[in-house]
């Protein structure tokens, strides 16, 4: 099998190697890069964690996670045979000085016996509370020097509010340089969001008209009929503003309404999206109730099954205010984007499993047909959808066959899996490619998480002081809380759900 060319000798060390985040999602996107020729000849991957497994034992599950979770279903027993060779395990106790000794040992070993130039990646796929620890020990054993070839991937969430952001930021940048740490967001490495910069910058059709002269609104929805499942301990802790509405949602709010970057420079994009988050409109404490709405799901039925409330889940409080649904308005102060609304809204237990994007054009300002004409007429959308199918949708009028003038809305679609028939690479293919490639591109910098959360911590800091009174407001299966419907019929709009229907081509 050919090696990447482009890409120099890595090793890949991954604390919480034993976890399910590197069975479920890491090693079955390194493997599939190790099959489309995307990793060097020279690569290890060398896994840590508290588990006490062997090498063979160790590689057994993992092979066992990419049968299970890869894209590409179950691995060819020979092409694994020779990929897993570069694995190894090592169980760790991540406090112990001693042991990032041995460690660096062990990566110099290695490097010395390919006498070449190596990138060293550590990989913290641990819980937020030890990647100060971890941090503080790689930068004290001198695994970390090198600025250009010694990088660090932190998982979400960075920080549980702007306070410990600030800090583990400034702990961080102590130790590493800026162009070491990259902060991962997944939804950044989704096919279909990489595809919104292409759609926007690379047509000029569209440009043009994206601004506030001919954009109504925005509307993001990221919902999913799942519920925390065996995540209740964590998600007590988080919540859904937390868990989605401060980086997935507000980073998709970035790509549609940052300004056209000069070059696909990193920091280039990077500053762009900064802009925007810096330029929304800030919201006080006592104007929370017009711009947030809070839900937790109680029971309900999902695709005929009955399912138990929030409170009802494994480690969650019988008496939680944690909210499994919100949603937040807000408004960008800037030429492109004055006064537009962007509304964001995601939930668990909801009806339907979609991440979707809808644009929303301004009403044409004289209707010139006659009203019994146009009863069926809608304004001009377009639908970026992200999952479970990935495709972008265009909704016009046109003319309905007939000797009488009737108009109804029609569909232009593009629709992914139709038009390519090559299988679409798993987000954390593309970010992990990136980090050996270091190309930070698509990854958080400090001054982006920073405003992310400035910009939502009036709404934490509120609902945390005013527990809500009415929870479970939503049953599961539903659209979620009556309020999120309130929030935006109050400006005369609606949410708008579309589904991605293949057939409407």
């Amino acid at each position: 099998m050919a090696e990447n060319k482009h890409a120099e000798a890595t090793i890949i060390t991954i604390f919480g190697g034993s976890g399910d985040l590197t069975w479920r999602k890491l090693m079955p996107a390194l493997f599939n890069l190790y099959l489309d020729n995307r990793l060097p000849e020279h690569f290890h991957i060398h896994g840590l964690g508290r588990q006490n497994y062997a090498d063979t034992e160790y590689r057994k599950r993992l092979h066992e996670g990419v049968n299970k979770f890869s894209r590409r279903g179950k691995a060819n027993p020979k092409i694994w045979e020779k990929f897993s060779s570069h694995i190894s395990y090592c169980p760790a106790d991540f406090a112990k000085p001693a042991f990032y000794t041995k460690l660096k040992k062990d990566i110099e070993a290695m490097e010395k016996e390919w006498e070449k130039p190596i990138t060293r990646i550590f990989y913290l796929a641990i819980p937020p509370g030890i990647i100060e620890m971890i941090s503080i020990n790689l930068g004290k054993a001198g695994l970390v020097k090198d600025v250009l070839k010694n990088r660090v991937v932190v998982e979400k969430p960075f920080g549980h509010d702007l306070q410990s952001a600030t800090t583990l930021n400034k702990k961080m940048l102590s130790i590493f340089k800026e162009c070491q740490i990259y902060r991962i967001d997944h939804y950044l490495g989704k096919e279909t969001v990489q595809n919104i910069m292409a759609f926007r910058f690379a047509n000029a059709l569209f440009e043009p008209l994206w601004n506030r002269n001919f954009i109504d609104h925005v509307q993001i929805t990221v919902s999913e009929k799942i519920g925390v499942e065996d995540r209740g301990g964590y998600y007590e802790t988080a919540g859904a503003l937390r868990d989605m509405i401060q980086n997935h949602l507000l980073q998709l709010a970035c790509l549609i309404a940052m300004e056209p970057p000069l070059s696909f420079a990193a920091d280039e994009v990077r500053n762009k999206k900064v802009d925007v988050l810096n330029a929304v409109r800030p919201v006080t404490p006592q104007e929370v109730h017009n711009f947030a709405v809070r839900g937790q799901y109680g029971e309900g039925w999902i695709e005929g099954k009955k399912v138990k409330a929030y409170r009802d889940e494994k480690n969650v409080d019988a008496h939680s205010n944690t909210e499994t649904f919100a949603a937040f308005k807000f408004f960008i102060d800037n030429w492109r984007w004055q006064n537009v609304p962007f509304y964001l809204r995601t939930g668990k237990r909801l009806q339907e499993t979609i991440s979707v994007i809808t644009i929303q054009f301004r009403p044409v300002p004289h209707m010139a047909f006659p009203e019994e004409s146009t009863e069926n007429w809608q304004p001009n959308k377009l639908i970026l959808n992200i999952q479970p199918d990935m495709g972008i949708r265009i909704r016009f009028q046109a003319k309905r066959p007939g000797l009488d003038m009737h108009l109804i809305p029609v569909d232009m679609l593009f629709d992914y899996s139709s038009t390519y028939t090559t299988g679409t690479p798993e987000a954390y293919e593309t970010l992990l490619l990136d980090v050996m490639e270091g190309d930070a591109t698509l990854f958080m910098r400090a001054d982006q998480v920073e405003a992310a959360w400035r910009i939502l911590m009036p709404v934490i800091n509120t609902w945390a002081g005013n527990p809500s009174v009415n929870f479970p407001n939503y049953s599961a299966g539903m659209q979620g809380p009556e309020d999120a419907e309130a929030l935006i019929a109050r400006d005369g709009k609606s949410w708008i759900a579309l589904p991605f229907d293949k057939k409407k081509k």
